[in-house]
């Protein structure tokens, strides 16, 4: 079988922030790295759980709404993976972005979607945990452009 391009990535120089992972048809999948692979301790699920449903509640009533497909974490843990439809410039991906993790940063209350009811592992929640992750990448992706998100290469 072929290799599967996020398998082509080079993790031993990946750094944390926003990358476009790969593009298909109309959809942009970001990559929204936020730990260093194989470096660093990985999210804990409660953090990434909580992060996930304050994250795609923000994107779902943004300015781009009806452009966004999904917003969810890797497997790895660490990042989520944020997918557009491509009428969403990259400038606009990254600023929404940076919104969103301001919104989790400073989110108080209870958490969107975390009763019994509306999700499959209500009890599974770290507000702090996802505070933490959200303040941490508000300070990667100050400053971040467009040219920015093409992964780190070994030159």
């Amino acid at each position: 079988m072929k290799k599967i391009a996020s398998f082509t990535i080079d993790h031993t120089i990946l750094t944390k922030g926003m990358y476009t992972s790969r593009i298909d048809g109309d959809c942009v999948t970001y990559d929204i790295r936020t730990k260093l692979p194989n470096r660093e301790p990985v999210m804990e699920n409660g953090a990434i759980h909580t992060l996930e449903h304050l994250f795609a509640t923000f994107v779902r009533n943004s300015d781009i709404k009806d452009s966004v497909i999904y917003f969810g974490p890797m497997g790895c843990r660490t990042g989520f993976y944020f997918i557009v439809r491509d009428c969403v410039s990259a400038q606009t991906a990254i600023e929404t972005t940076k919104k969103a993790f301001a919104y989790c940063r400073d989110f108080e209350g209870k958490i969107p979607g975390a009763t019994e009811k509306e999700c499959g592992n209500y009890r599974d929640h770290d507000l702090v945990g996802a505070k933490g992750i959200a303040e941490d990448m508000i300070k990667v992706l100050a400053g971040w452009t467009t040219e920015n998100l093409e992964y780190p290469t070994a030159d």
